[in-house]
């Protein structure tokens, strides 16, 4: 019929538009699968790069924990790590600072020993600091400003290894100087070493173990801890390196701090058989702001100055 005829050419028609329809919801089904594809894949690795950064901070974590030597603090690490790796200022150091007076050891409860240098940066600075690290021990450096140019870069890597102090500016004895003077010495030196390790300074070691009530008084003024010493490794005295080792190692003890200068040949040679003793006694070593904040000296202690440590200790020496 014509009726009939006049309906098929529509219904031919119809088909390529059907046909392109169908055409383009598969095309947008398909598109919708790969996106979904793509997203789930993103998703995955990112899951598997996060689990193998947390396996890989785990491995080193475990790895730095266990290094020898290596501080991390054993009565629970209350001072984290600041700028450039140095020990944070903590609640501990803070409240060590306020009382005024010179910290001569910890409290002696645990294993944790601080190891200290003086006078640099100098020739054999870059000698211990590769020692150090060989053997993955922590030390702090009490560090003289004017010698900075002579070794750029130096007191970044000493931040790194534990810490830097303020050792004034030119290593005068400060209790000849007038107050102004001790006060620009101490100061200035205390802001060009955080300029140079580009991170803070607040520990503070007077040249000779020279101090008085003025110079405290100082130190404190410019948020400065004051630290001594509780052996004396007499390296600045001339001992060579077998008495330097008998020195040190006599006094390994939980919570001392060890004096030692690194631009001494004699000390750099001894370093290896202290590092040994260290391993034999299950020491240690930490930064100094690390010891005090994990086994703070009470105030009845700081007050007893070098016998509140057990021992008698000289205030001036050849440092």
């Amino acid at each position: 019929m014509r009726a009939g005829g006049a309906r098929e050419p529509r219904a031919r028609a119809a088909g390529p538009a059907r046909r392109a329809g169908t055409q383009s919801r598969t095309v947008r089904r398909r598109r919708a699968i790969l996106a979904l594809t793509l997203a789930t894949a993103a998703v995955l690795v990112t899951v598997l790069l996060n689990v193998g950064g947390g396996h890989r901070h785990e491995h080193h974590a475990r790895a730095s924990a266990s290094a020898p030597g290596r501080g991390t603090g054993s009565r629970g690490g209350t001072a984290s790590a600041g700028s450039g790796g140095q020990d944070a200022e903590s609640n501990q150091v803070r409240a060590l600072i306020a009382l005024g007076k010179p910290i001569y050891c910890a409290a002696r409860r645990g294993n944790e020993v601080a190891l200290t240098f003086d006078d640099g940066p100098g020739p054999y600075t870059r000698l211990v600091l590769a020692k150090l690290r060989k053997h993955g021990v922590r030390a702090t450096f009490f560090d003289v400003a004017r010698n900075i140019p002579l070794l750029p870069g130096a007191t970044r890597q000493e931040l790194a290894i534990g810490g830097v102090g303020d050792h004034t500016f030119t290593h005068p004895l400060l209790t000849g100087l007038a107050p102004a003077q001790a006060d620009g010495e101490i100061a200035n030196a205390q802001a060009a070493l955080e300029r140079s390790s580009g991170g803070p300074v607040f520990l503070f070691r007077p040249p000779y173990g020279g101090r008085n009530e003025a110079i405290d008084a100082i130190a404190r003024a410019h948020g400065l801890l004051q630290i001594l010493w509780t052996v004396d490794s007499a390296d600045s005295l001339g001992a060579d390196y077998a008495q330097i080792e008998r020195n040190v190692i006599a006094g390994l003890r939980g919570g001392a701090i060890i004096l030692m200068h690194e631009n001494h040949g004699q000390t750099v040679r001894a370093l290896l058989g202290i590092f040994a003793a260290l391993g034999r006694l299950h020491m240690r070593t930490v930064s100094v702001a690390q010891l005090l904040s994990d086994d703070p000296p009470s105030a009845a202690q700081v007050r007893a100055g070098g016998r509140g440590c057990g021992a008698g200790v000289k205030h001036i020496t050849g440092d």
